[in-house]
């Protein structure tokens, strides 16, 4: 190839105090030639071989000295095309943050119902414009807050739900109509999206009018996370009649958020939360277009929650990578013609991993980094973890200066005013075909151990996952990995904290409420709903759905709802995976 011929540009500046207007000529580097590649690694560059091997993101991936247009993909108009364009690498939307700016949302709840509703309530007021409830354990696996097992978890990582009395204190003064909600739940996914939908109900807000997601992504648990009510079959057909009654009666609600925060919280690498994180979600169109769905009826509303850790560039490949890819499948697998079905809209969460409790302030500035990561890779949802979250759930500081991040992230850096600015990179490109490999690489496994349900049963994608953070941890225990203030730089560490403490009377209280709750209730009511949910069960060809919204509207219980569905589906108990 030829050198380009350098060009000269004539601008004029004005120094704005009424000096004489100067005119510069300003040389544009010529492109060096391709060919050049070679001689310049060996007369300029001179590293020994050797030392390339120390080089790689934070997943392993090997980084070369120097990327250059030999790394664009082979056809880069068709692989990076438009943003708000097939196959989406740049974006979503044509116009992206310059027509609407990311929902800001921070993760938020503890204690119960009171308190939360009272943290949301600030998080409103300081500018926070959408609501992202966190629940307690017991919530999360199906118990109810006076179950035995919940004794000392209750309100401790997050708000106890136990009842519909409960979500009508969650979002009381709450325009629920206006306000978009998120909730991280999974395995009672179902029974707290009908709770949810009651507690509108009866202040006259229909589903129709309800915007938001519930996360409901049963498979990453029994990957990662480890929360579970049943066993993988009855779970999925839970997850596919929720698809199935939202494709009907919410079409402003995202019934499913696929994660791959979890998978990569667990350990994983990018390429494997992109993998892994994608098969779960083309595993669920899979088994709705079995029940006899239209994709384009339900896979518009279907939706995506990536992690963003540390390793920048990574990241952003790995977000464009998902898009590229999401858009192929639901188009060329699936036979999707509405373009929205092809449009992978996902919510970012920095990483809680990459949180440490020594030298804590130091999380500030990993969280900037993160955040900035997933803007760049062009999220539409984002959420900044406090400072302090390693140590405690955040407090009100910490939460508020979580949220600044975003908002100066928005404000003042001017990495909003323009669509993908890194698009066209050759390193980013370069990483996100390889990104984009992996995850095929990845894909052709799965396929061989019988799909996605089978590979989770046989526990492949836990054991890839636990020997990559195996693989990470050595790398930080040997000192090739530097984590600042953990094994290198670790002078300084006296930082005095005021945490968030939860006050052990919240259990208490959270108890009362659920035995006031069942002394108030038409107990002959109550029991009809959860018989008539138990024997539905056992037909396979029947929505849950309308039967937990009868079970909700007679104040039955999550944990009595789990209860009765157990009779019929089982419980589910892991096999080690080593």
């Amino acid at each position: 190839m030829s050198p380009l011929v350098a060009l000269q540009h004539e601008a004029r500046f004005d120094s704005g105090y009424g000096f004489p207007v100067a005119s510069y000529t300003c040389p544009v580097a010529t492109r060096p030639r391709i060919g050049d590649l070679e001689r310049w690694q060996r007369e300029t560059f001179g590293r020994s071989p050797e030392r390339d091997a120390l080089f790689s993101t934070i997943s392993g991936e090997p980084v070369a000295p120097l990327y250059t247009e030999e790394d664009l993909p082979a056809d880069p108009e068709a692989a990076i095309g438009f943003p708000g364009e097939f196959p989406f690498t740049r974006g979503v939307y044509g116009s992206m943050y310059r027509g609407q700016m990311w929902t800001m949302r921070q993760f938020a709840g503890f204690g119960t119902a009171v308190e939360t509703n009272e943290r949301f309530r600030y998080l409103l007021e300081h500018g926070q414009t959408g609501l992202s409830t966190a629940f307690d354990m017991p919530s999360l696996m199906g118990l109810d807050s006076d179950h035995p097992r919940s004794l000392g978890e209750v309100g401790r990582e997050g708000v106890a739900i136990d009842s519909l009395e409960d979500m009508e204190t969650l979002f009381d003064g709450i325009p629920l109509d206006g306000v978009s909600v998120s909730m991280t739940i999974n395995a009672p996914a179902a029974i707290m999206l009908a709770f949810y939908v009651v507690a509108a109900e009866r202040r006259g807000i229909a589903p129709e009018q309800l915007a938001g997601t519930i996360q409901t992504d049963i498979l990453k648990e029994y990957i990662a996370q480890k929360e579970w009510c049943f066993p993988v079959d009855p779970a999925m057909r839970l997850v596919t009649d929720m698809i199935e009654w939202c494709s009907v009666h919410m079409p402003r609600w995202h019934p499913v958020s696929i994660s791959g925060y979890h998978i990569r919280e667990a350990g994983s690498t990018a390429a494997q939360e992109l993998a892994f994180t994608l098969k779960n979600g083309l595993t669920y169109v899979e088994h709705a277009v079995a029940r006899g769905l239209d994709v384009d009826d339900f896979a518009p509303r279907l939706s995506f929650f990536f992690n963003a850790q540390i390793d920048f560039f990574e990241e952003i490949a790995k977000y464009r990578a998902a898009r590229r890819i999401w858009a192929r499948e639901l188009r060329d697998t699936f036979g999707a013609r509405d373009e929205r079905s092809m449009m992978m809209r996902f919510h970012t969460q920095t990483a809680g991993v990459a949180l440490t409790a020594q030298q804590p302030l130091n999380n500030i500035v990993r969280t900037a980094i993160e955040a900035l990561a997933g803007v760049l890779g062009g999220t539409q949802s984002l959420h900044t973890n406090s400072f302090d979250e390693a140590l405690a759930l955040p407090s009100e500081r910490a939460v508020r200066l979580a949220l600044r991040t975003q908002q100066i992230i928005a404000e003042e850096t001017g990495v909003a005013n323009t669509i993908d600015p890194l698009g066209g990179s050759y390193f980013l490109e370069a990483l996100t075909d390889r990104l984009e490999e992996r995850c095929y690489e990845y894909f052709s496994k799965i396929a061989e151990l019988g799909g996605m349900v089978e590979a989770v049963k046989q526990g492949f994608p836990q054991r890839e996952i636990a020997d990559s953070a195996f693989r990470y941890q050595q790398e930080v225990e040997a000192g090739e990995r530097k984590l600042v203030g953990i094994n290198a730089y670790t002078e300084g560490d006296d930082l005095d904290l005021t945490i968030l403490k939860i006050d052990p009377e919240f259990e208490v209280q959270q108890v009362k409420r659920v035995a006031a709750t069942r002394e108030r209730r038409d107990a002959d009511r109550t029991r009809a709903t959860l018989t008539t949910l138990r024997e539905s069960a056992r037909d396979d060809s029947e929505n849950l759905m309308p039967h937990l919204l009868e079970a909700a509207r007679t104040n039955a219980t999550e944990g009595e709802i789990v209860t009765e569905l157990q009779q019929v589906f089982g419980t589910y108990r892991e096999s080690p995976a080593f």
